[in-house]
């Protein structure tokens, strides 16, 4: 019988690539891939029955999506779970190594195969913030006419990576990093499939040392094993397997950004504890001291203000010390300003009133400099009138006076409640009344 080429089941790669993760000889991470959803572990913010990306896998419903995560979180798994339950092809680009060339190929193979057969590609693409605007926008076209599904993945926030007309035509996915159980429970599949053997508290340690990296701990598991081939896997054992664990950081990108937010928003809050894990997570993953010192002073000016003005004279020594020292004794110094700053009163009344005084220069109408206030320097000023009536403060009681000093009421700063401030709020209500009398 003659094989009917236009009913024929259309070639389905998605398995063929999922098989190539369980080939005998590749890595245990590898060989560990999940096939379906089912089998899929973590995620569960985007993956659980009913939410949005499981909807539309079931439904055969799958855009262009991007994404995007730290390692080891899932996300070529995803891809290739996805092309398997959605029978595509799964064509696969790697952001460092293709070229405009290689999208072309794949984007002609994709629009025979689907003229020929019906069967739909998934197109994947690792890292694919490294494909510069002329690569990604190749993609467009095609991406926006349906001839290939784009999944691209990245360890970059790609509202910041990936150019804007490719993310408004893609939806977005954060990956985030496995939780210990989820790991764990990875692990506990690698033992029963492979046959290894393993106590429970070695499993604990990989588990919560890998960071939420599921090819870190599976790869420590698989080393740990092949190097003691006799013996269980001991906690002993696991941690010389994982060797240093290398903190999830990026210089330039979502960790640097949040992990100093989180610094800053622990030590405005007055969390110590807090301030000094995040500083230390920026000092195991070497970001640049000064950077911290700066944040440090800046924060001091901007949250504790005048509530204590020696914070700012401690972040600034810290700033300055730190430039000629740097590490690792750098780290005394930015941890010394961390906890004065953490543990000082807080106002922001001082930075609350620039940005105020800020909004109306910017929003309203200028404010003229009154006569008395302007410049005498030179001559003729008199003649303009500049200076008329000035009334020397020190000429006065307490060196203070009543005149107008700007042709408005509006008041930018008031005194916060606490520390220094107190004193300050003190000495201006004397002066009010001063200059009541």
């Amino acid at each position: 019988m003659t094989e009917n080429l236009f009913n024929r089941q259309p070639e389905n790669a998605a398995p063929d690539a999922a098989a190539e993760g369980h080939a005998p000889n590749a890595p245990l991470a590898t060989r560990m891939r999940p096939r379906t959803l089912d089998e899929f572990v973590g995620q569960q913010h985007i993956l659980t029955p009913g939410k949005l990306l499981w909807r539309a896998i079931k439904a055969d419903r799958i855009s262009s999506i991007i994404l995007y995560g730290p390692p080891g979180t899932g996300k070529t798994t995803l891809a290739a779970v996805i092309a398997n339950a959605t029978q595509s092809k799964f064509e696969r680009l790697s952001g460092v190594e293709s070229n405009v060339a290689d999208i072309r190929r794949v984007i002609a193979t994709a629009t025979n195969r689907l003229a020929n057969t019906g069967q739909r590609t998934i197109l994947f693409i690792d890292e694919i913030h490294r494909f510069n605007k002329a690569q990604q926008d190749v993609l467009l076209p095609d991406v926006e006419s349906g001839t290939v599904r784009l999944i691209g993945a990245t360890t970059h926030n790609p509202f910041f990576y990936v150019n804007s007309p490719l993310v408004s035509r893609s939806q977005i996915f954060e990956l985030k990093p496995l939780t210990p159980a989820d790991v764990k429970a990875l692990l506990c599949r690698a033992l029963e499939r492979e046959k290894y053997e393993a106590d429970d508290d070695a499993l604990d340690f990989l588990a919560t040392a890998c960071d939420g990296d599921a090819r870190k701990a599976l790869n420590a598991l698989e080393i740990g094993a092949l190097t003691t081939p006799d013996t269980r896997i001991t906690k002993a054992i696991a941690e010389e397997s994982i060797q240093k664990k290398a903190v999830v950081y990026d210089g330039d990108g979502d960790e640097h950004y949040d992990t100093i937010s989180a610094f800053i928003k622990s030590m405005r809050g007055s969390d110590p504890n807090a301030a000094l894990y995040w500083l230390a997570k920026m000092v195991v993953a070497g970001e640049d001291p000064r950077f911290i010192a700066r944040r440090i002073t800046i924060l001091a000016a901007e949250d504790i203000g005048l509530a204590d003005p020696m914070a700012l004279v401690v972040a600034v020594a810290a700033h300055h010390a730190v430039e000629f020292i740097g590490w690792p004794e750098g780290e005394l110094l930015l941890a010394e300003a961390t906890v004065y700053c953490a543990t000082a009163p807080k106002s922001n009344a001082s930075a609350k009133g620039i940005w105020d005084a800020k909004a109306d220069v910017e929003q309203g109408r200028t404010l003229p400099v009154p006569e008395h206030l302007r410049d005498t320097h030179y001559k003729g000023a008199a003649r303009l009138g500049h200076g008329k009536g000035y009334k020397y403060a020190h000429d006065f009681e307490g060196h203070i006076v009543e005149q107008e000093y700007v042709p408005t009421t509006k008041k930018y700063y008031e005194p916060g409640d606490q520390g220094f401030e107190l004193k300050v709020r003190e000495r201006m209500e004397k002066w009010k009344q001063q200059l009541q009398k």
